[in-house]
């Protein structure tokens, strides 16, 4: 059970100065901690750092999604840990993150701690028309990054999630200003905090990181409004994208592993190979839909 968040969205919109100095000094922190851990103490190969870097530092106005599986706990803030030292240390730089308000908000000490960072308490199963989400739509439509595992929890198991929707709402109604969305797959972050007691992180592991090229959205975004399609069909429609760009890294990042490690890929990417949380009703709508995120 969360703890009482009502406070935090009002704040993370309306900072005072104390607030402000003490989130970008958290964000610093714990960016250039996730840089240690990451860069220091375990090995990171990243594929095609250029496109993340180019979009964190994008001109102005334009906003960004970024989307990843989530296989840790440790996956934001760790998979930021591979941007240069300025971009960790500006707060207007660095993502707002849609975090579990059952796990990362459970009492006023991780409440504030999480939020200081540019965590957003998302309450699964509320439905995309929540605050967390109008509050990121808000940030979108100012140019800002926003982070979100569209998987919806941590995939323990690597099997192959249906995305939720709220990634749709996202994209799609800061479609004025169509955002840049960037799918990022990882491998190996679960070896450097395991999802299992007593959750300590561990080091000299092999986290390899891979940054897909922008999804090219805008001639879906045209398609569906030529159509009137309706807000429904619009985020379901987007979300299948999103899915389908961010699965088809996962492959070609999985070849890319082995033909790094050859044999010794098979432990990194132990996965199931079947389909988690895909059903849907016969008029093809999601059996949970109406609790989808």
């Amino acid at each position: 059970m969360g703890y009482d968040i009502g406070w935090i969205i009002p704040r993370l919109r309306n900072p005072g100065r104390l607030w402000y100095c003490a989130s970008s000094f958290t964000v610093a922190v714990v960016g250039l901690f996730s840089k240690i851990i990451l860069e220091w103490l375990n090995k990171t190969t990243v594929y095609n750092k250029e496109v993340l870097s180019r979009a964190v530092h994008r001109p102005p106005g334009v906003p960004l999604i970024t989307v990843s599986n989530h296989h840790s706990c440790f996956d934001d803030p760790g998979l930021w840990g591979v941007l240069d030292a300025v971009a960790l240390a500006r707060h207007s730089r660095m993502r707002w993150s849609l975090a579990a308000h059952d796990i990362c908000f459970t009492n006023a000490l991780h409440s504030c701690f999480f939020a200081l960072g540019k965590c957003v308490p998302v309450v699964r199963g509320a439905g995309v028309h929540q605050p967390a989400i109008d509050f990121c739509v808000e940030r979108l439509r100012r140019g800002e990054w926003v982070h979100i595992f569209p998987e919806g929890r941590v995939n323990v198991e690597k099997g192959r999630i249906r995305f939720k929707w709220g990634v749709g709402r996202l994209v799609a109604e800061c479609a004025r200003t169509p955002p840049l969305v960037l799918p990022v797959w990882h491998e190996g972050m679960d070896a450097v905090l395991p999802n299992r007691e007593p959750y300590l992180l561990n080091f000299r592991k092999h986290v390899f990181m891979h940054v897909g090229e922008p999804i090219q959205i805008h001639h879906l975004l045209d398609r569906l409004k030529k159509s009137n399609a309706s807000e429904e069909e619009t985020r379901k429609a987007i979300t299948d994208r999103i899915q389908e760009e961010l699965f088809r890294l996962r492959d070609a990042t999985h070849a890319l592993i082995r033909r790094a490690l050859g044999a010794g890929a098979d432990d990194l990417l132990r996965t199931a190979d079947r389909t988690d949380g895909a059903t849907e009703a016969p008029n093809g709508r999601p059996a949970d839909a109406d609790k989808d995120l």
